[in-house]
């Protein structure tokens, strides 16, 4: 979905890409981020949400919390994080990349509590129910500190992705505060839910759900009894062109993900601000039956688009050619993908260049962090899982 805005606004992505690879300085199954971009991106974006008054807080997860990730968008200006669940929050505080917000997506499990509290010490940390909020109060009394606590609300009509459900009644959040105030530990600060903004395919449009109207109406109950100046967090499809939205909705905070390396819904059907700044690379394993047969690992082929025709560049470090590419559907494994050998003319050991709207933490893909891309000069300043945990590579078990 993403190859052509790709090849269009970051070709020497794509070489880079392909360079590396056939150099054997990366390893197929790897998602390549150009860094630089990156960083533009991030001021880019800091730019414009601090035009509105917006904190924001970086989503790491779909780049697999890589570190050198974190660190461009550092450099970018941009210093917190909000961490999707546990496994988020670790490899972001390794790299000195604050929590700024926890609990947003997956709550923190009991026996985490005291360490989040005590060692993560985040901005903002996110309950669903008074048994949550009772044991982050818990841990952050422990731990001698007063944490912000943020409520996720609910009421019907509001839309959750399956499995994502959650959240105090929005009619009763003064009550809400006003719990979460009483408890030793834990102070009220502000009310969140997911998604706020969808990607509207059929207008090309990003638009607000029923969520948002239900933080509005909350806002507007606790200004009502008095409360002043609490966060309202609300994110989804986050990329510049939605602040000023976000911000006449009466939200104070903004979470970019994909926004930053050029790849939310939006990237894919208009050109925005942010420029593309990651590609996924794969290798011919064999030749079989008139198809090419590329390793996998990390496809994904996100559910937001209606079903399209996977296209890839197939390239020996010298000519590129473009061929439709047969991608194993969730249900199955993704060992191999199987790309038009009359298009691709491929060779085993041939690059393959994809364009996703990746989400590298639910794959098991490399991640390289790569600098120097548009002086033609490239860099991999970084190998590592989906977990953010470096990787020796090529291969060397005495290291």
């Amino acid at each position: 979905m993403f190859l052509d805005v790709i090849e269009r606004r970051n070709s020497e992505m794509v070489k880079a890409a392909i360079a590396l690879h056939q150099q054997g300085k990366i390893p197929p199954n790897c998602y390549v981020i150009d860094c630089d971009m990156v960083e533009k991106n991030a001021r880019l974006f800091k730019t414009e949400a601090d035009k509105y008054g917006l904190e924001t807080f970086v989503m790491t997860k779909q780049v697999g919390r890589n570190s050198s990730f974190n660190q461009a968008v550092m450099r970018g200006g941009i210093n917190r994080a909000v961490a999707v669940d546990m496994a988020c929050a670790i490899p972001c505080h390794r790299s000195n990349l604050k929590i700024g917000h926890i609990g947003h997506l997956v709550q923190i499990p009991r026996a985490d509590a005291d360490f989040v509290a005590r060692t993560l010490q985040p901005d903002y940390w996110t309950v669903f129910s008074e048994d949550k909020a009772r044991e982050a109060a818990n841990a952050s009394h422990k731990a001698g500190v007063t944490q912000k606590l943020m409520a996720r609300i609910q009421m019907q009509g509001d839309i959750f992705y399956r499995g994502h459900e959650g959240g105090f009644d929005a009619d009763n959040i003064v009550a809400v505060a006003q719990f979460m105030d009483k408890l030793d530990g834990a102070e009220f600060a502000g009310i969140t839910t997911f998604p706020a903004l969808l990607f509207d395919n059929d207008n090309h449009q990003v638009i607000p759900t029923k969520n948002l109207q239900t933080l509005t109406k909350a806002k507007q109950m606790l200004e009502d009894a008095g409360y002043q100046n609490f966060a309202i967090n609300a994110p989804g499809t986050t990329s510049s062109l939605v602040l000023e939205h976000l911000h006449k909705a009466g939200a104070t905070q903004c979470e970019p993900g994909n926004g930053l390396h050029g790849t939310t819904p939006l990237h894919a059907v208009k050109d925005l601000p942010e420029a593309p700044a990651v590609c996924y690379v794969s290798e011919v394993s064999h030749i079989h039956d008139g198809e090419a047969y590329a390793f996998g690992g990390g496809f994904y082929i996100d559910p937001v688009f209606p079903d399209y025709q996977v296209h890839a560049i197939i390239s020996d470090g010298n000519q590129m050619r473009k061929a439709p590419v047969f991608v194993p559907p969730p249900s199955a494994i993704d060992y191999y993908a199987m790309i038009n050998q009359t298009k691709a003319q491929a060779k085993t050991g041939d690059s393959v260049v994809f364009g996703f709207r990746g989400q590298v933490f639910v794959t098991r893909a490399f991640v390289a962090g790569v600098r120097g891309i548009a002086s033609g000069k490239p860099l991999v300043e970084s190998i590592e899982d989906g977990f953010g945990n470096a990787v020796t590579w090529p291969y060397n078990l005495e290291t």
